[in-house]
């Protein structure tokens, strides 16, 4: 439901000018004019910093560090108390001190990115506009100071940063109730807690979103530069930078929080490297996808360790195709044995794989236990940190964080062929009722 606006466009045009194109457009078009266009907010603004269309109550503006979501905040309140649309607003940040330095007069507050600034009233803790409109300020350490005032506007500044967010959202909510039509905004960086998810599981509630690169022209280079090096690739990127919620489910057998702690270069000198392939039933746009893991283990006994070091899964190819990508990961790895299922193809499999990659050795096994059954062992030896990650690999990990829980739907076709390459390393390919063809 993000709105379309057409003054981004203006933006967009004004960004394709030419230099010269530009000075002599400014020239012309100077004096109050220009002075009005270069303040409007709806000019300027992303379509995702503007409020979108429809009915909702709650307006909930997930974005990266520095994506521009105190702004949108700012001008959003701004609008409202200027224009009367609301009169009595509630101001909520996970400290006073955040309130008053981030909301109201950090550089994209309420007092330093309007044109109107209003006047703020330390010691009542609120702000005061020309007409009347007040702005009035809480922290979320204290649910309790919202018992009995009431609002027609409330924005919630980054939710998931307060002490107690289940109990300051469940007393604003019943503060809500002036006016026609009260409305609330969050703004916040994502984490997985209840709070944020029951928001945004409303069907009254709309959602936009905004990356920090989003926002890169109004941030120091070296600022994304360094979030980037520190994070590329990682759950945390994807939270902190891209603003994606990143949460674990229920009954899923991994968590994120536990993959993050996994990277690392092997231990030692492998003593073997397989790539494990789960091959798909069918071709085309609606196959399942074919999982191609390479790992690699060395060590004794208990303390034997293992590495995933290759992620060439593909979906929707011939199996002519997916047998040579199996091939040139299993080149570039210096794999000893190639290990596929033989559940979806038997001999078809071997024949396709050994015509691609004849090398190698090509080990076919077959699985009668089901998938969870077979992948607990595998959980287990993640918890006892034997198997590593030797990079980031987004789509595996986001399947092992997904596969086993109550919700999960699809086919684990990467966790599948993680299992079968780490059962061949760490447990010497043999388990109960796993056969070798």
């Amino acid at each position: 439901m993000t709105k379309i606006c057409a003054p981004t466009c203006v933006v967009g045009w004004l960004s394709l000018l030419k230099p010269t194109s530009l000075e002599l457009l400014l020239r012309c078009w100077s004096g109050s004019p220009l002075k009005a266009f270069a303040g409007d907010w709806s000019v300027w603004a992303r379509d995702m910093q503007i409020a979108p269309d429809g009915g909702w109550r709650t307006w909930v503006f997930l974005g990266g560090r520095g994506a521009g979501k105190t702004r949108s905040g700012s001008e959003w309140v701004g609008r409202l108390a200027r224009t009367g649309q609301a009169r009595r607003i509630a101001l909520i940040g996970p400290t006073f001190h955040d309130v008053r330095e981030v909301m109201i007069e950090g550089t994209s507050g309420l007092r330093s990115a309007l044109k109107a600034r209003p006047t703020y009233e330390a010691s009542r803790r609120r702000l005061v506009w020309p007409n009347g409109a007040v702005a009035h300020c809480f922290s979320a350490e204290d649910p309790e100071s919202l018992r009995g005032p009431q609002f027609d506007a409330a924005w919630a500044d980054e939710l998931c940063a307060w002490s107690y967010a289940d109990e300051t959202m469940a007393t604003l909510e019943h503060g809500l109730r002036l006016g026609q039509k009260p409305r609330l905004m969050v703004t916040t960086t994502p984490r997985p807690m209840s709070a944020l998810k029951r928001l945004l599981g409303a069907p009254d509630t709309v959602m936009t979103r905004s990356t920090t690169w989003d926002n890169a022209r109004n941030l120091a280079p070296g600022f994304i530069a360094a979030l980037n090096e520190r994070w590329s690739g990682s759950a945390r990127h994807r939270q902190e930078l891209l603003g994606d919620l990143m949460e674990d489910l229920e009954g899923a057998l991994w968590k994120r929080s536990e993959l993050e702690l996994v990277r690392r270069a092997p231990e030692g000198m492998l003593d073997r490297v397989v790539v494990a392939v789960d091959p798909p039933a069918s071709v085309g746009v609606n196959a399942d996808t074919c999982g191609i893991i390479a790992a690699g283990a060395c060590g004794e006994g208990f303390r034997r360790q293992a590495t995933v070091l290759g992620d060439a899964s593909v979906q929707g190819v011939a199996p002519h195709v997916w047998a040579e990508r199996v091939a040139e990961l299993a080149r570039a790895v210096g794999a000893d044995a190639i290990v596929a299922e033989a559940n979806n193809g038997g001999e078809m499999v071997r024949a396709v794989l050994k015509a691609a990659a004849p090398e190698f050795l090509v080990r076919l096994v077959r699985a009668s236990d089901g998938k969870r059954t077979r992948a607990e062992p595998i959980a287990a030896l993640y918890a006892q940190g034997r198997v590593a990650h030797a990079q980031v690999f987004g789509a595996l990990e986001d399947e092992m964080c997904s596969f086993g829980a109550t919700d999960f739907k699809g086919s684990p076709d990467r966790v599948d062929a993680l299992v079968w390459a780490l059962t061949d390393l760490m447990f010497g390919g043999f388990q109960p009722r796993l056969t070798a063809l």
